[in-house]
């Protein structure tokens, strides 16, 4: 219900719950995290991310094609290698989807502010 409110009302964005899930999930690890952050300045080769990370090549791909199935990297082939860039409107995205629940609980608090500040009638 919150996802729906938020991702369809408040500010008015083209993502389903399920983009949002997948978006988050995505953003959840801090190895994509980083991933991403490397990828934001330009294109990276796989095998040039691959050499930041204590973990495999196959595990750095994984990585990747979790960001890439949230639509927050892109990957395309280039000779032999499959270059990496970070899509900044996915993550613009993501920034509303979170404005959008800031919003809601900022009006939630106005509203609880309200009916704390206003004294009840009936105990004059």
């Amino acid at each position: 219900m919150y996802n729906q409110m938020v991702v369809h009302s408040y500010p008015r964005i083209e993502l389903s719950d399920d983009d949002v899930d997948r978006l988050f999930r995505a953003l959840a690890d801090a190895t994509r995290r980083d991933i991403v952050r490397r990828t934001l300045t330009g294109e990276v080769s796989v095998s040039g991310l691959a050499g930041h990370y204590d973990m495999s090549f196959a595990a750095v791909q994984k990585h990747v094609a979790v960001l890439e199935g949230a639509g927050l990297v892109t990957k395309h082939a280039q000779g032999r290698e499959r270059l990496v860039r970070a899509n900044p409107d996915q993550i613009g995205r993501a920034r509303t989807v979170l404005a959008g629940l800031e919003e809601l609980w900022r009006v939630r608090f106005a509203q609880l502010d309200g009916v704390l500040a206003d004294p009840d009638p009936s105990t004059d």
